[in-house]
């Protein structure tokens, strides 16, 4: 072989080994808006990124990056995802309220039970029958929901439907604010990170968040009392997705969509509601070892609460009717996706 062939020869190959290396390894950055040791980063997000790595036999490697530290703000994270901004992250579709108008009903009071699990596979259901048109651009990998949703005050606890008379309340979406409103509170609507600047500035009296985000927004210095309702459907609840951008998805090699679409769906889903759970059990735990008021609203109080968020997803029916959309049928297949899931779980089965 003369010199010159064999100087192409080599050339050739090192040239076919990047395209190559190039082609089957990829870094993904996934962006979210809360403290990486908070449940849904430290039991969902981590996991799942490890077990991707490890079924792509670390031919993908996933970036996780907290508190928005890729750029932007906790309501435009979906903005950020389809523009290709960052290649993946969490995103919560109520932070743009009316935008995604029938994600709205597997958060309207009382929809959901207080197991984020058994809540999320049911977000899985109802996703893939009436949202996947609307998140048309991005990639979704999961729909979850997070666990009980509870009041968190400074001072006593609520312990009336009276006592929400005037208290300034933080609440994360629109059907959350509306039942506020109805209740009696004044509804302060703001994403999770503005809500510890806010009670500590006294902007709001406290709010309804999880069980799970409370140490990390340190709720046991900031409130003083944390009140759940009765019984096993949850005040309220949140909606979100996990997510990648569209073309970053469909640009991968074939094998690397299957390892993604591997740890997507229902499974994935699960898993996500299943880390909100366990970051329930944590977080009320550090509320009680701090010796915060912990109450449950009476049986009578909580079937008062429940008459009027019935008026709120009555209200939100006509509303969707308004805009064209079929809001009796989207509320019963939420209410269905929910009693399947709910079945499913149920002793002995």
């Amino acid at each position: 072989m003369t010199p010159f062939l064999k100087t192409a020869v080599a050339a050739l190959a090192l040239a076919g080994s990047t395209t190559i290396a190039t082609a089957q390894e990829v870094t993904l950055r996934f962006q979210h808006f809360v403290s990486p040791k908070s449940a849904n980063p430290t039991y969902f997000m981590e996991p799942w990124a490890r077990k991707v790595e490890a079924d792509s036999n670390g031919r993908i490697k996933v970036e996780l990056y907290p508190f928005m530290q890729l750029g932007g703000k906790a309501p435009s994270q979906y903005d950020l995802i389809r523009d290709g901004a960052v290649d993946g992250g969490w995103v919560i579709p109520g932070y743009q309220p009316g935008r995604f108008p029938e994600a709205e009903a597997m958060e309207l009071p009382f929809m959901t039970t207080k197991s984020a699990e058994e809540a999320s596979k049911a977000a899985w259901i109802f996703t893939q029958k009436h949202l996947m048109d609307d998140f048309a651009g991005v990639h979704v990998i999961a729909a979850h929901m997070h666990g009980r949703g509870l009041v968190h005050k400074k001072g006593p606890a609520v312990a009336s439907v009276e006592d929400f008379d005037g208290l300034k309340l933080r609440g994360p979406s629109r059907p959350a604010t509306l039942l506020l409103d109805k209740i009696g509170a004044t509804p302060v609507g703001m994403a999770v990170p503005q809500f510890p600047e806010a009670l500590s500035r006294g902007v709001v009296d406290g709010g309804v968040i999880t069980w799970e985000m409370s140490p990390s927004l340190k709720l046991d210095e900031l409130t003083d009392s944390h009140t759940d309702v009765s019984g096993d459907q949850s005040l309220y609840n949140l909606y979100f997705i996990w997510a990648m951008n569209k073309s970053v998805y469909e640009g991968l090699p074939d094998d690397l969509k299957a390892v993604i679409d591997a740890n997507s769906g229902f499974a994935a889903s699960a898993l996500a509601g299943r880390a909100h759970d366990t970051g329930d059990t944590i977080g009320r735990q550090a509320m009680v070892d701090a010796g915060n008021e912990i109450a449950t609203l009476s049986e009578e109080v909580t079937e008062e609460i429940k008459a009027l968020g019935a008026e709120v997803t009555q209200d939100w029916i006509a509303e969707m009717t308004e805009k064209g959309l079929d809001g009796a049928a989207l509320v019963a297949d939420a209410q269905a996706a929910v009693q399947v899931t709910r079945a499913a779980t149920a002793p002995g089965n």
